[in-house]
Protein backbone atom coordinates (compact mmCIF):
# COMPACT_ATOMS: atom_id res chain seq x y z
CA UNK A 1 0.00 0.00 0.00
CA UNK A 2 2.93 2.41 0.70
CA UNK A 3 4.42 1.86 -2.75
CA UNK A 4 0.82 2.85 -4.12
CA UNK A 5 0.89 5.70 -2.23
CA UNK A 6 4.24 6.87 -3.02
CA UNK A 7 3.37 6.06 -7.03
CA UNK A 8 0.30 8.45 -6.39
CA UNK A 9 2.09 11.44 -4.54
CA UNK A 10 4.92 11.44 -7.71
CA UNK A 11 2.41 11.31 -9.83
CA UNK A 12 0.21 14.35 -8.45
CA UNK A 13 3.66 16.33 -8.16
CA UNK A 14 4.76 16.08 -11.61
CA UNK A 15 1.44 17.13 -12.82
CA UNK A 16 1.77 20.22 -9.87
CA UNK A 17 4.67 21.28 -12.11
CA UNK A 18 3.89 20.48 -15.19
CA UNK A 19 0.18 22.49 -15.03
CA UNK A 20 2.47 25.23 -13.25
CA UNK A 21 5.08 25.64 -16.12
CA UNK A 22 2.32 25.73 -18.71
CA UNK A 23 0.14 28.40 -17.63
CA UNK A 24 0.89 31.99 -19.18
CA UNK A 25 3.36 34.80 -17.07
CA UNK A 26 3.29 38.19 -17.42
CA UNK A 27 7.42 38.06 -17.33
CA UNK A 28 7.50 36.08 -20.16
CA UNK A 29 4.95 38.27 -21.74
CA UNK A 30 7.06 41.41 -20.96
CA UNK A 31 10.07 40.32 -22.89
CA UNK A 32 7.58 39.10 -25.62
CA UNK A 33 6.51 42.55 -25.93
CA UNK A 34 9.93 43.65 -25.51
CA UNK A 35 11.23 41.92 -28.62
CA UNK A 36 8.45 41.41 -30.88
CA UNK A 37 6.30 44.33 -30.36
CA UNK A 38 8.25 47.72 -28.51
CA UNK A 39 9.76 48.83 -31.96
CA UNK A 40 6.22 47.99 -33.91
CA UNK A 41 4.25 49.55 -31.36
CA UNK A 42 6.84 52.86 -30.92
CA UNK A 43 5.63 52.87 -27.25
CA UNK A 44 7.01 51.01 -23.94
CA UNK A 45 5.34 48.43 -22.39
CA UNK A 46 4.47 50.24 -19.83
CA UNK A 47 2.33 52.66 -22.32
CA UNK A 48 1.01 49.84 -24.12
CA UNK A 49 -0.40 48.25 -20.83
CA UNK A 50 -1.71 51.70 -19.48
CA UNK A 51 -4.16 51.71 -22.69
CA UNK A 52 -6.56 50.02 -20.78
CA UNK A 53 -7.61 48.60 -17.00
CA UNK A 54 -7.77 45.69 -16.12
CA UNK A 55 -11.32 45.01 -16.63
CA UNK A 56 -11.24 46.71 -20.02
CA UNK A 57 -8.35 44.26 -20.94
CA UNK A 58 -10.64 41.29 -19.62
CA UNK A 59 -12.76 42.32 -21.76
CA UNK A 60 -11.13 42.81 -24.66
CA UNK A 61 -9.46 38.95 -23.89
CA UNK A 62 -12.84 37.47 -23.35
CA UNK A 63 -14.51 38.77 -26.06
CA UNK A 64 -12.01 37.32 -28.46
CA UNK A 65 -10.24 40.62 -29.56
CA UNK A 66 -7.05 40.92 -27.82
CA UNK A 67 -5.07 40.61 -31.43
CA UNK A 68 -7.65 43.00 -33.25
CA UNK A 69 -6.79 45.63 -29.71
CA UNK A 70 -3.25 44.93 -30.30
CA UNK A 71 -3.01 45.81 -33.97
CA UNK A 72 -5.65 48.89 -32.91
CA UNK A 73 -3.11 50.28 -30.51
CA UNK A 74 -0.02 49.30 -33.14
CA UNK A 75 -0.71 50.07 -36.42
CA UNK A 76 2.55 48.88 -37.99
CA UNK A 77 1.51 45.58 -36.25
CA UNK A 78 -0.80 43.58 -39.11
CA UNK A 79 -2.87 40.70 -38.69
CA UNK A 80 -1.22 37.50 -38.01
CA UNK A 81 1.81 38.34 -36.57
CA UNK A 82 1.35 38.09 -33.22
CA UNK A 83 1.21 34.23 -32.65
CA UNK A 84 -1.41 32.18 -30.86
CA UNK A 85 1.22 31.38 -28.39
CA UNK A 86 2.44 34.91 -27.45
CA UNK A 87 -1.08 36.23 -26.84
CA UNK A 88 -1.95 34.57 -23.22
CA UNK A 89 1.56 36.32 -21.97
CA UNK A 90 1.14 39.27 -23.50
CA UNK A 91 -2.38 39.31 -21.77
CA UNK A 92 -1.30 38.54 -18.60
CA UNK A 93 1.73 41.05 -18.89
CA UNK A 94 -1.10 43.82 -20.18
CA UNK A 95 -3.19 42.40 -17.50
CA UNK A 96 -0.72 42.87 -14.63
CA UNK A 97 0.60 46.55 -15.83
CA UNK A 98 -3.12 48.10 -16.44
CA UNK A 99 -3.55 51.48 -16.06
CA UNK A 100 -5.44 50.41 -12.73
CA UNK A 101 -3.10 47.95 -11.26
CA UNK A 102 -0.35 50.29 -9.93
CA UNK A 103 2.15 48.60 -11.34
CA UNK A 104 4.81 49.45 -13.72
CA UNK A 105 7.31 47.42 -15.92
CA UNK A 106 10.57 47.73 -16.52
CA UNK A 107 10.67 48.10 -20.40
Amino acid sequence: MTKLAKIALAASLTLGVLTTTASADAVKGQKLFSKKLKNPCSMTGAKFAAQHSQDQWEEIKNAGKFEDEIIKICPKVKKGYVQESWMEHIYDFSYEYANDSGNVPSC
